[in-house]
């Protein structure tokens, strides 16, 4: 017997990039954070945690100062942004074949086209590509694209530009490749899936072709991981995957000849070294173990006792139930009914042969010689568990508005059923909280009752923690003349409030608009994205005054640069006066139109003639430097001949 390990398992550039990025990050700076798992690998995280990485669930808790690590997977738009907008330094880890597929995204959105990405949506790479743009379409497979296409026969006209998850299997990529090339007459592809993981698969396939067994090393959330796996599978009748040396069955290895041995781009090259090694000790064990089948297989069989936890692997599925062999005497099935609570789901969309499964026994039955499992009963005792823990750590956990009901709303988090009061929906007393229908949101557990199956929490205490941090890190940074991305919160006839990240400030309507203008509404509306700076501040008071207007621009000399006298020019009547009337010539500069000079006859006040917000074309007849006036006439225009009087240039004053 021999093992034969291939030439491309573990990691891949783009991991070992980010875990040495991760490591030299820590080092210089004394410690920093990581946003989740920096890659799919429990050991990894542990050994960088050791040295100063550590794991952070919500950005919330960062500091202006703090160092982040992205992950190799790379994270969404909007999370980056927030760190930016925050002050926090990024190092950026991602790697470089998913900021490729990111870029394609957005630029093809730019394009007017449809960026369409196979692979898996709940994926945190998929899910940071997807953050780049705006109307991403994810889809798992071919199937799922056929399924688009027949519902949605407007989408062969639509231009598509169409990626895959770095992770992606080839097949899967381009069988949907296919039939989008078929079906639509606008696409273009982009073949991102990364070379390292295309070559580490196919050497997988070649080596499953001709092993008894193989064994896949990875973390079980790794996704090239449970690629390899399956695809493995489809060559090799005996496919074990792994995390570790610890978890090799003792006779896994039995009337082989060959065993195969890869790993996915996460697994670091020490835990592959220990599980060849174990391999290769369990084989000569094998060989050298004089015991007779019988003798071993009895030895292996497990006691199986109602109410425990049992781990099995998934031997076949039919309509009504999954067999499962959890290396006991008695053959262990599932019926569908205690495998999901998903009324429309499939046996085979919950799990798959060769899957490794953890069950609750419900029923053991020594003389027929089987056992009843439950995978349902199982997943609710630990989500109970889950729900118990969160309340005890004020943890915040996710999930979807189902319904509205007397007094306030319900939220499923991972299939239980949480009451949230009105008072702790976040919204305003008295709004209709049936549009949080569908809602995805976070929230606190404040109290769990197991025995009446009863859950309460609050969304507001989220989002005020959420909005007093916010509020914070604002105070604690804000400083003159600072820049910030705004949003208009509401209106005055005097100026605008907007919303700078949690506080609001004032723009007053002089800080607008260099043009003169009556009611901020002629510039903005509720809802505006507004780029302001700060004016100044009292932290005391709580008040902030914003600007809008480029001070760094002089109105005059923009004036000054593009006219001169004797030109004429196209102006916006601003004001009506008894002696004239003043005309906006560029923004911020305005010019008058004397009364004598507002016709060609002799009138009696300038309205007879004008009106405010008219655009006139009058010519420019004098212009003051020094006092920085103008005068304009429309009488010139309608007869050159006329002399032009020269003293009428605004006094200061006049226009009050």
């Amino acid at each position: 017997m021999q093992v034969i390990l291939a030439e491309s398992a573990g990691f891949c550039y783009g991991v070992r990039r980010a875990v040495e990025l991760a490591r030299e990050t820590a080092e210089a700076s004394g410690g920093c954070w990581m946003l989740g798992d920096l890659i799919h690998n429990t050991q990894v995280v542990e050994e960088l945690r050791q040295l100063g990485v550590q794991k952070l669930e919500s950005i919330d808790t960062l500091q202006a100062g703090d160092t982040v690590v992205i992950r190799s997977h790379g994270e969404s738009k909007q999370v980056l942004d927030w760190l930016e907008a925050k002050g926090i330094r990024c190092v950026d880890a991602t790697c470089p074949n998913v900021r490729r597929i990111q870029t394609l995204a957005a630029q093809a959105e730019k394009e007017g086209r449809t960026p369409v990405i196979i692979g898996d949506a709940a994926h945190p790479e998929v899910a940071g590509i997807a953050s780049w743009c705006e109307h991403p379409l994810i889809f798992s497979g071919p199937e799922a694209v056929s399924e688009w296409l027949e519902t949605c026969p407007e989408a062969r006209e639509t231009p598509l530009t169409v990626m895959a998850q770095t992770t992606c299997i080839r097949e899967l990529f381009e069988t949907s490749w296919k039939i989008v090339k078929k079906e639509c007459t606008n696409a273009k592809k982009f073949d991102t899936i990364c070379i390292a993981t295309h070559k580490r698969q196919s050497e997988a396939a070649m080596l499953a072709a001709k092993a008894d067994v193989m064994v896949v090393v990875g973390d079980r959330k790794s996704a090239n991981t449970k690629h390899l796996t399956e695809i493995c599978k489809e060559s090799c009748p005996r496919v074990l995957q792994i995390e570790n040396a610890d978890e090799l069955p003792p006779d896994f290895f039995s009337g082989c000849s060959v065993a195969g041995l890869t790993a996915g781009a996460s697994t670091p090259a020490g835990i592959i070294k220990e599980v060849y090694a174990a391999m290769s000790e369990e084989i000569k064990a094998v060989e050298n173990n004089e015991e007779s089948f019988e003798e071993l297989l009895n030895q292996s069989f497990k006691t199986l006792n109602t109410g425990e936890k049992v781990t099995g692997i998934v031997t076949a599925i039919t309509p009504m139930e999954v067999q499962v062999d959890v290396g006991a005497k008695q053959a262990a099935y599932i019926k569908f009914s205690e495998l999901t609570d998903d009324p429309d789901a499939k046996p085979e969309d919950v799990v798959k042969v060769g899957d490794e499964i953890e069950t609750y026994v419900v029923r053991v039955n020594d003389v027929e010689g089987y056992a009843e499992l439950s995978k349902k009963r199982l997943d609710a005792v630990k989500v109970w568990e889950n729900i118990e823990q969160a309340v005890e750590e004020k943890t915040v956990m996710e999930g979807t508005v189902t319904e509205e009901n007397k007094g306030g709303i319900v939220v499923s988090v991972k299939g239980v059923r949480v009451f949230v009061p009105a008072s702790q929906s976040g919204q305003p007393r008295g709004a209709d909280l049936s549009a949080m229908k569908g809602q995805k949101v976070q929230l606190r557990i404040t109290e769990v009752n197991r025995a009446r199956r009863r859950v309460v929490g609050s969304i507001r205490s989220v989002s005020d923690e959420a909005r007093r941090a916010a509020q914070e890190e604002i105070w604690n940074n804000i400083e003159v003349g600072k820049r910030y991305t705004g949003t208009v919160k509401s209106m005055t006839s005097y100026g605008v409030f907007v919303d700078i990240g949690g506080v609001d400030g004032m723009v007053h309507i002089s800080e607008l608009s260099w043009s003169r203008i009556k009611t901020p509404s002629e510039v903005c509306k509720v809802g505006d994205t507004m780029e302001v700076y700060v004016i100044s501040f009292d932290p005391e008071k709580r008040k902030i005054s914003l600007g809008v207007k480029d001070h760094s621009v002089d109105p005059w000399q923009v004036f000054m640069d593009k006219y001169a006298v004797g030109d004429v020019a196209s102006v916006r009547v601003v004001k009506l006066m008894t002696f004239g009337a003043f005309a906006e010539v560029v923004p911020g500069v305005d010019g008058l139109i004397h009364i004598s000079q507002i016709a060609d006859r002799r009138i009696e006040k300038p309205e007879d003639v004008l009106s405010e917000g008219q655009i006139v074309d009058a010519k420019i007849t004098a212009v003051d430097e020094e006092r920085k006036k103008i005068s304009l006439s429309i009488r010139a225009l309608l007869a050159p001949s006329v002399e032009e009087p020269e003293d009428e240039i605004a006094e200061d004053g006049e226009e009050e």
